[in-house]
């Protein structure tokens, strides 16, 4: 009997202990790592320069100018193949008779070589204006319609950020765009170089 009620009273102890045991033990925390963020949308500043010719039918020739300007761009890459822009542009400085105005939404596909330079078309649909004088007569040209345009990106922060949506930082790019080709009674032509600094949020 004297052994049984000690094994029953070690038992106890026992099983106390292994209840108890680690309850004022902190508990373990694990590390939450950050999730990223990618951004996709990215703007851009530059300069452009106009090159415009239309018809003359007093003097049977083509009259041809060109002018400087500013141009202003913000867009959102899908993925690294397919973006979205719109674009806004003014050129009016050092003409002779035209000024161009124009504004539209490109569709961008877009292919990169490495993780720094990528190739890009521009397949849009926009505004554009034509504001010409000559001979102290002034006319304005507008005709909505396609714009088409190719050019090229350099990513300054291109070493481990990605590509498309997962591109930080600024970068650079020059492209070349054809607003109008033979357009109206004058058979204008408009074509514009535009290049710039973006940044990649």
């Amino acid at each position: 009997m004297k052994k049984t009620i000690t094994r029953i009273a070690l038992s106890t102890v026992l099983i106390s202990g292994a209840l108890f045991a680690g309850k004022n033990v902190a508990p373990v925390e694990s590390e939450v790592l950050p999730v990223a963020t990618v951004n996709p949308f990215y703007i851009g500043l530059g300069g452009v320069w106009a090159l415009n010719s239309r018809e003359c039918p007093c003097q049977s020739t083509r009259l041809k100018d060109n002018s400087l300007g500013f141009v202003g761009r913000i867009g959102y890459d899908f993925n690294k193949y397919i973006g979205v822009e719109a674009r806004y542009l003014k050129a009016k400085w050092n003409k002779n008779f035209a000024e161009t105005t124009h504004y539209g939404i490109y569709l961008k596909p877009q292919y990169y070589l490495g993780n720094d330079i990528n190739i890009y078309g521009l397949i849009g649909y926009g505004h554009t204006n034509i504001h010409c004088t000559h001979n102290s007569v002034q006319r304005d040209y507008d005709k909505n319609g396609i714009a088409l345009g190719l050019g090229f990106e350099y990513d300054l922060h291109a070493k481990n950020d990605g590509q498309g949506p997962d591109e930080k930082g600024f970068g650079v790019w020059a492209d070349y765009t054809n607003l109008l080709h033979n357009s109206g009674p004058s058979k204008i032509k408009a074509n514009v170089f535009t290049a710039g600094v973006t940044y990649d949020f």
